[in-house]
């Protein structure tokens, strides 16, 4: 009879050589009920739970996560749960995605340090997704991901109201005295109705989207309903599939390659994705030690329509588009035009085109054709200019055809504080022509990068019916708003990035179909301004918000620590015991 195969979980539970690290390991188990047979070199398989009650998006992961151990144990697994880190969008402050990378260290040394063959990633609300791919791939084992799922539609008054976008709205709504705050309030139920994440085209669906196009998940992986039985036949599904990857060494870095970032950009541009998946992606990447910078978004991104049409781009939700035929239809399209990589592998090993060349579309108002789709030229901008070197980024999907290209004067705000503090001043020297322009909200500035690049409009113009403004600013905003904002303005302001330059009343010039953003200023004047300007830095007493500020990247670069670049591997090189 052959040698069974050796796994890494047997320098833990069968050492030749550590008989006593073997008894402890092994022994300490046993008091949960684990019976030998469990331990006899089988593939040990980590399920990587972000279920937190403070994290309401992966609130249901407990039920998931048992799902995936029935798959494990079919296939001849031992699966074994862990938590990790858990960053709630909707509760944690001051921005959930300061600590995205500190979530991304927990998953990278809880892999590394435990006897774990292969790691599922049960991943749903929007920072957990990344850093889970980020932590993975920096360890490199056989890894597999699962998402939550969207919530049900959410119905108020008649009408679908869908998450973050239906508050953008209802808050502008509210300023403008078109609503009472009783109307206000009894959105809230009829918005979050059902476990699971946004089901606008959010940061949470657009990840998991993304998460489908990088290959790391079984298809229709983004858009079943948390509630619906297929996310649990699906996680129960993805529990099996990470058995058989340990077996064949199908690990990370085999499945996600360049090709499979180039198809994963383009179809953020077809599904209409949130922002915020340019800084994701990067981060992911630059842990793969794959080299992905914006131009690769406006090379990969280019001529790529805006099919899906979900709000906050188009009207429908996450529901929708599951019923239309999810993300398999919209890559099947893609797929058609050639505009896709087909031979990029997935975690199912079989190839991208191999999944989902028989994917049909059930709906075409959710899921358009090429001919007529929401948006012609969707997908992601990239922006560069005096004010913007290394880029910045607009959605087109989500703004206003008639600001793209605009000349216009700047409002200028110095910190978040201050913008709340004068925008609806009456005396605020400001009409529609203008540019809002918003500092110190980068990567080292906030700190963290929150998401308030979508800047309220002044009260005075929202009850004029003005419901769009251009927003520049070096901060990131919801992928369930909408509007003609620039975002990720690189260098940020905190650095001495030029838009720190820009004073009232300047005039910016916003070219969008050429990629252009400039200050109407003489270099000379810039870097005038720039040498006596004192940027607004964060109170930072110490701890990991210290070590953060210190080590944070620029946005074009995945706003990941420095020192976290890169593969590390899985070996561990002492015993413990």
């Amino acid at each position: 009879m052959a040698e069974k195969k050796r796994y890494r979980s047997a320098e833990w539970y069968n050492s030749k050589t550590h008989k006593r690290d073997t008894f402890v390991h092994r022994g300490w188990m046993r008091n949960q009920g684990h019976p030998s047979h469990l331990f006899d070199g089988r593939p040990v398989i980590g399920i990587c739970n972000t279920w937190s009650e403070l994290t309401p998006c992966n609130g249901h992961f407990r039920e998931i996560a048992e799902s995936v151990k029935k798959g494990v144990y079919e296939a001849g697994g031992f699966p074994l749960e862990f938590p990790v880190f858990s960053a709630s969008e909707s509760n944690l402050r001051p921005t959930a995605m300061l600590f995205r990378n500190l979530a991304s260290m927990d998953v990278e040394e809880a892999i590394r340090g435990n006897p774990m063959d292969g790691v599922v990633l049960l991943m749903g609300c929007d920072k957990t997704t990344p850093s889970l791919l980020m932590g993975a791939a920096s360890v490199d084992i056989p890894t597999i991901g699962i998402s939550g799922g969207p919530m049900l539609n959410g119905y108020h008054k008649g009408e679908i109201i869908g998450s973050g976008t239906g508050v953008w709205q209802l808050d502008a709504d509210l300023s403008a005295g078109k609503i009472t705050e009783e109307d206000f309030v009894a959105a809230e139920i009829s918005m979050s109705r059902s476990k699971g994440n946004c089901m606008t085209m959010g940061t949470a669906s657009t990840m998991g989207s993304m998460v489908e196009a990088l290959g790391m998940s079984l298809p229709h992986n983004a858009a079943i309903p948390a509630v619906d039985a297929r996310r649990y036949s699906l996680a129960h599904m993805t529990g099996k599939r990470i058995v058989e990857m340990v077996k064949e060494n199908f690990i990370m870095s085999k499945v996600v390659t360049k090709e499979s970032f180039e198809n994963a950009i383009k179809v953020n541009g077809a599904i209409g994705g949130s922002t915020n998946a340019v800084i994701h992606l990067a981060a992911v990447a630059g842990r793969l030690e794959i080299d992905l910078t914006l131009d690769d978004w406006e090379r990969c991104g280019k001529d790529i329509p805006t099919l899906v049409n979900l709000q906050p781009s188009g009207k429908y939700l996450m529901e929708d588009f599951y019923y239309a035929g999810g993300v398999p239809a919209v890559i099947k399209q893609l797929l058609e035009k050639k505009l896709m990589n087909k031979d990029a592998l997935t975690v199912n090993g079989k190839t991208i085109e191999q999944n989902n060349t028989s994917a049909e579309c059930w709906n075409n108002d959710v899921i358009k054709d090429f001919e007529s789709p929401l948006v012609k030229d969707g997908g992601i901008k990239i922006l560069r200019g005096n004010i913007a070197p290394d880029g910045a980024i607009l959605k087109p999907s989500a703004a206003s055809p008639e600001l793209m290209k605009h000349k216009g004067k700047a409002v200028v705000f110095e910190s978040v504080e201050e913008f709340q503090e004068k925008i609806d001043d009456p005396n605020l020297d400001v009409d529609e022509t203008c540019i809002l322009v918003l500092k110190n909200c980068g990567p080292k500035g906030y700190p963290g990068m929150a998401e308030v690049g979508n800047m309220r409009l002044p009260q005075k113009l929202l009850k004029k019916g003005i419901r769009d403004m251009i927003r520049i600013s070096d901060a990131r905003m919801s992928g369930t708003a909408y509007g003609t904002v620039i975002l990720h303005t690189s260098p940020e302001a905190a650095v001495k990035g030029p838009l720190a330059a820009v004073l009232n009343g300047d005039l910016i010039e916003v070219d969008v179909v050429n990629g252009k953003l400039n200050l109407d200023v003489s270099q000379d004047i810039i870097d005038d301004r720039l040498e006596n300007y004192k940027p607004i830095l964060p109170d930072i007493k110490g701890g990991y918000q210290k070590m953060y500020v210190d080590h944070v990247m620029q946005a074009d670069k995945g706003a990941d620590l420095d020192f976290l670049v890169g593969k590390r591997g899985s070996e561990v090189k002492r015993h413990s015991h």
